[in-house]
């Protein structure tokens, strides 16, 4: 393959006022986790499947021992007013080439479909196990905070310090280079593990923001899961703590000596 290939899957599905949701494999697979769970939930129909050389060098297996190949695809979800064009897939680019022609390409169908508006979604490293449940947001236009932060998007100065890499961000600034309007939504994560509890977190978010109902049911089961796990790791991190050891006169009993 020496070339991105867009295949068209249905050609003749009425579109209504679409907006773009982007969630691709990132920190803690938080937005991936969302977007996912939008096509899971919502009445969805896959509309294109993109393959291409920027992808890695591989196949996946099912349960059947049958091997496809690795892309992306976008659905187009009924959502209330708005028809959600909902990017998901396998991974992003592994070239800084491939990200942004990946990403003109993403825009290109967006634009021919009619979409006005794109959102990312993405996951904020804190470094930190403990859950926050809080999204963070930027804009490529200050005029979109407002709506944003009535929906409970928080907006920091300068946050993320570090800017925002790979697909969630450059399609924000694409975007405005193009005249479309884009946010990216972040959750709160350790950066650590698949977070679906900071992918329940940003699914409230997207609830509010179309007025739509969406079963967090199976986000839920895994949070559960998870939860067990990161109970586990902070245990692990306790023992690995150096182990205090009582100063002489403070009253409490000396066994430095003992050998």
């Amino acid at each position: 393959m020496r070339e991105n290939r867009v295949i068209h899957l249905e050609k003749n599905v009425d579109i209504k006022d679409p907006i773009m949701i982007v969630g691709l494999p990132g920190v803690g697979h938080v937005g991936k986790l969302v977007a996912e769970h939008l096509v899971e939930e919502l009445t969805s129909i896959k509309l294109i499947e993109i393959y291409s050389p920027h992808f890695p060098p591989q196949v996946l297996v099912n349960e059947n021992s049958e091997i496809r190949m690795v892309n992306n695809e976008i659905y187009v979800c009924k959502a209330g007013e708005h028809d959600l064009l909902v990017l998901i897939g396998d991974h992003q680019s592994n070239t800084t080439k491939g990200h942004y022609e990946l990403c003109e390409l993403y825009l290109d169908i967006a634009e021919e479909m009619g979409v006005k508006m794109v959102y990312t979604l993405g996951g904020f490293p804190t470094g930190q196990l403990t859950h926050m449940d809080e999204v963070l947001g930027a804009v490529n236009r200050s005029e979109l905070k407002s709506r944003l932060e009535v929906n409970g998007v928080q907006f920091k100065p300068n946050e993320p310090g570090g800017g925002i890499v790979g697909a969630s961000g450059l399609m924000l600034g694409l975007c405005k280079l193009r005249g479309i309007d884009a946010a990216c939504l972040m959750g709160m994560t350790s950066g650590y593990i698949v977070d679906p509890k900071s992918a329940q977190s940003l699914l409230k978010i997207i609830c509010k923001l179309f007025d739509v109902e969406i079963d967090a049911g199976s986000l839920e089961e895994r949070a559960k899961e998870m939860e067990k796990i990161v109970a586990r790791l902070k245990e692990y991190e306790q023992q690995q703590q150096p182990q205090m050891i009582p100063e002489i006169g403070t009253g409490e009993e000396d066994l430095r000596y003992i050998g």
